[in-house]
């Protein structure tokens, strides 16, 4: 049962909950971690859901709880970053299923290897599609601090990227 002061609360979370855990997922790259960001997100909105305007959208001071737990977990708990394998599973056999998945793979696994914050403000302006100035919004910084982390943020992943198909023997031509 739900006091009166977590009013609408259930209903915001059955129409925000995919989308909370999809954009957990892209800052994780773990579904199991995705799970558990999402679940600290919505403690945290819960605590301060009497104080909020349920009149504007919700959907950005949800994003920026997000992006803040992530990025402070992150700080905390370091021994728990991914460490890139020597191999890679077996992909399906269906050429172009293949290569999607393959793409979508060295993506996250390049994504999870920048920095807390360089991740998160790729996810957000390119996975995410929000304006330097919303994201700044979102992660409390200067729209200058977005664009460095940014450009940061892609040259990093470009080398990783590259180094990866390079370890991997990637024999694509470009058409």
């Amino acid at each position: 049962m739900v006091s009166k002061h977590g009013s609408g609360f259930i209903e915001y979370v059955e129409k925000a909950r995919t989308e909370m855990h999809r954009r957990a997922f892209l800052l994780c790259g773990d579904w199991f971690e995705a799970d558990d960001l999402t679940q600290k997100t919505l403690m945290k909105l819960l605590l301060q859901w009497p104080h909020l305007n349920h009149e504007k959208g919700l959907g950005g001071y949800t994003r920026t709880v997000m992006v803040h737990t992530f990025i402070s977990e992150r700080r905390r708990v370091r021994w728990r970053r991914e460490v890139p394998l020597d191999t890679t599973p077996e992909a399906p056999s269906v050429a172009d299923d293949h290569r999607q998945l393959e793409d979508r793979l060295l993506l996250l696994d390049a994504l999870s290897l920048l920095g807390a914050r360089q991740r998160a403000v790729i996810v957000l302006r390119y996975l995410e599609d929000l304006t330097v100035g919303e994201a700044a919004d979102v992660l409390g910084c200067s729209t200058s601090t977005v664009r460095s982390q940014t450009s940061r943020g892609l040259v990093a992943l470009r080398a990783l990227l590259r180094t990866e198909r390079h370890f991997q023997g990637d024999g694509r031509t470009e058409g």
